[in-house]
């Protein structure tokens, strides 16, 4: 993700007006300077969007940890008449920055001493400004929700277990797996609950004494009951309660020895840094690069050094050195086995994460039997991450003493009686499917409701959880406005948003939605690929989505597209003829490739066809123009590590919210609900998950389009014509708040 980063910052910096330049190899190249600074322009970024790694290079540099190096980097920095900096890196790296700009007086002061710069360069240069960007794949960074890059390994790792998984079952194999971090387990921990991995050692928080007889009796167990793997992970910087590192080899041969069982070790190492970076972490960095050109056309001397971050999906800025606190306050706490505040200091989400990986991973039995009956079906079309959901709503209602039902194929199932209960096992090894193992359909209860009203009444269901898009919704909708007629219908019910599309109302991110901006993003990679060969020629992708244009906008931001049309952002011939011209210039340039998405029902007359004769006919000599629609290559898939981790995530609390609200209206042995909010959609909005009652959401929805009335993303629209260079206004950007980092900001519950 750096590389997009790096895009964006240039971009947005020359976009302003700013002269930029691009410093190669990190400090050293700072402290080096001659050739490793040089002035960049627009096209000196492009095409870098979808490679791994960074391609002005990094290094570790021990000349800029001395003064003397410093002064170096000072008067390279001065020599260029360059006072704002922007660092991508690490907590080492962005302290460094710091340290940099408060010596910045002085070391001007000693180059003038010195007789290397003159008093009035000096006056010029006076302050410096720092905005930094954390990288780092372990998501070690305090006060941050992600870092860039976490996304990319944990697609690398995921890749890993599902690739292992397959050939663990065939031998029924033990496999320890060693993920990276020395000192963060975000990684194994979030691939842990991902892969619902049967033993997790993370360095946060080490296993009771006397582990090795816990772990192995519950290996024994798992397999006792049909499983035919194992699969354990392992941060490299595990330690047991006494501060002493457990290493795989020694998981290893403890199985081997105690159990007998077929064990082997992988080490996934560099892997996990390499490959090409994810959807998430691509739009994420040019936010992030976006805003970080702000917060230095912003800062002032007194403005302290800020670190541009992610919460939830709107920009904040950080003070870096309250985040470098923090982050030297976990440590501190892991030193001193303060275990449990090391992971409180690690955010909220850590700490869910934790507690949810360790509510899922065994079967414990229920305190007690519960009175209710909860179903859970899928409605609409298939979406990666459905299964996740069923699999943690199934084992958190278990868990709960709920009897759970599953329903086969949506609403209409419910109808035909297609209802089976089901145990902990039955879900097992669902996490990382695609599509919907319950089967699903678009049925709507309205065809039906007769039927389906029977069969809640036979089955005695009190609780209902309907995972999936528009359809779920609209159907949940239909269901509580027939409580007047049947009174079986007074029941708790929740909708799971999941469709590709994005389109329901109540959440910003739908489940699936990830998984097909991924799949979408691969193909358009290899058409780019494709049109670099052949030179002078234009794509036009149509991508899936409905009338929500979410889809082709993220996609278009993660592949760098030259414009994405969409319904909600109205276009008209005088548009079309812009972009055609658009090109045409861009042709002129080195560049001779183009990439234009357009959204199925963008427009009624505009279609794919009328885009491409307008563009061939226009473009004739100049360029030429071939069609790409993606289809249903958006709907399958492995789900990603986020839609894996949403999933399973949302099917936690939305069984949770249903259990509290049984318990609110259980009266004299039956359940009787017909309040507003005993139906609601459970989604992630801005930061926190929340639960928004259908009646209410109604009046929010356009059921012509199938669409939320007000849509979040469409700022993002913003930057994807800046970077794909279009003269637009910025009055409409909403610059980040400078918010703070402390204890209790980090125990706000984020829901990511």
């Amino acid at each position: 993700g750096m590389n997009a980063a790096v895009r964006a910052v240039t971009r947005m910096g020359i976009y302003v007006g700013a002269k930029v330049f691009l410093i190669y190899e990190g400090y050293e190249g700072l402290v080096e300077g001659g050739d490793n600074i040089k002035q960049a322009n627009w096209l000196s970024v492009s095409n870098i969007i979808q490679l791994g790694g960074t391609v002005i290079g990094s290094a570790r540099c021990k000349a800029f940890t001395t003064r003397a190096g410093r002064l170096r980097a000072a008067r390279n920095l001065v020599e260029h008449g360059i006072t704002n900096l922007c660092v991508i890196g690490g907590d080492g790296s962005l302290t460094g920055a710091d340290i940099f700009r408060s010596e910045w007086g002085g070391l001007l002061e000693e180059l003038v001493r010195d007789g290397q710069i003159s008093e009035e360069v000096a006056r010029e240069n006076c302050h410096l400004n720092i905005v930094g960007l954390v990288g780092s794949i372990d998501n070690d960074f305090c006060g941050t929700d992600m870092t860039i890059g976490t996304d990319s390994a944990l697609h690398r790792i995921m890749e890993v277990i599902d690739a292992i998984t397959t050939t663990a079952q065939s031998h029924q194999r033990t496999f320890v797996l060693e993920v990276m971090g020395r000192h963060c387990g975000y990684l194994a921990l979030v691939s842990g609950l991902a892969s619902g991995a049967d033993w997790l050692f993370i360095p946060e928080s080490p296993p009771e004494d006397g582990w090795e007889d816990l772990m192995c009796e519950r290996l024994g167990e798992t397999r006792s009951r049909g499983s035919r793997l194992n699969i354990i992970i392992i941060a490299e910087g595990a330690i047991d309660r006494s501060g002493k590192p457990i290493s795989s080899n020694y998981v290893k041969d403890l199985v081997v020895q105690r159990l007998g069982f077929d064990t082997r070790v992988t080490v996934l190492g560099h892997v996990q840094r390499g490959g090409t970076p994810s959807a998430f972490d691509r739009v994420l960095s040019s936010k992030m690069g976006m805003e970080a050109v702000m917060a230095l056309l912003e800062a002032t001397p007194d403005t302290p050094a800020c670190v541009v971050s992610l919460s939830g999906n709107q920009s904040v800025r950080l003070p870096l050195m309250e985040c470098v606190q923090v982050t030297k306050d976990v440590q501190k706490a892991m030193d001193e086995k303060r275990f449990e505040e090391a992971i409180q200091l690690r955010g909220r989400s850590f700490e869910n994460n934790w507690n949810i990986y360790k509510l899922l991973a065994h079967q414990k039995p229920a305190q007690e039997k519960s009175p209710f009956s909860l179903a859970i079906l899928n409605v609409g079309a298939p979406a990666a991450g459905m299964n996740a959901a069923v699999r943690s709503a199934v084992r958190i209602g278990i868990c709960q003493g709920h009897t759970v039902y599953v329903v086969s194929d949506g609403f209409e199932g419910l109808s035909k009686g297609q209802i089976r209960e089901v145990g902990w096992h039955d879900v097992a090894g669902w996490l990382g499917r695609g599509g919907s193992m319950l089967g699903t359909k678009r049925t709507l209860p309205k065809t039906c409701m007769e039927k389906i009203v029977e069969n809640v009444r036979k089955f005695n269901i009190q609780g209902l959880l309907v995972i999936g898009g528009f359809e779920a919704y609209e159907g949940v909708l239909q269901l509580v406005e027939a409580r007047g007629q049947y009174e079986e219908l007074c029941i708790i019910m929740c909708v799971i948003p999941a469709t590709i599309s994005n389109n329901v109302p109540g959440t910003d991110f739908s489940l699936g939605s990830d998984t097909a901006v991924n799949a979408a993003m691969e193909s358009c990679d290899r058409i780019k690929q494709s049109a670099s060969g052949t030179k002078r020629r234009v794509f036009i992708v149509e991508t899936m989505g409905g009338y929500c244009g979410y889809l082709s906008t993220v996609t278009g931001i993660a592949v760098g597209a030259d414009a994405a049309y969409v319904y909600e952002d109205p276009f008209t011939i005088h548009d079309l003829k812009a972009n055609v011209e658009h090109l045409t210039d861009k042709m002129k340039t080195d560049i001779q490739r183009g990439l234009v998405l357009r959204n199925e029902k963008c427009h009624e007359h505009y279609t794919t066809e009328f885009l491409y004769n307008l563009y061939s006919s226009e473009g004739k000599g100049i360029f030429d123009c071939r069609i790409n629609v993606l289809g249903h290559l958006q709907q399958g898939g492995a789900p990603t590590p986020f839609d894996r981790n949403y999933g399973t995530k949302l099917g936690v609390k939305a069984v949770l919210w249903m259990s509290e609200k049984l318990q609110e209206v259980y009266r004299k042995g039956r359940v009787f609900a017909n309040a507003g909010d005993s139906a609601c959609v459970i989604g992630l909005r801005k930061k926190v998950v929340a639960f928004s009652p259908v009646t209410e959401l109604k009046k929010v929805t356009d059921f012509e389009h199938r669409l939320p009335q007000e849509q979040w993303w469409l700022n993002l629209r913003l930057m994807l014509k800046m970077l794909a260079n279009y003269q637009i206004s910025l009055t409409e950007y909403i610059s980040g708040k400078m918010e703070h980092v402390t204890r209790r900001t980090l125990s706000i519950e984020k829901g990511f």
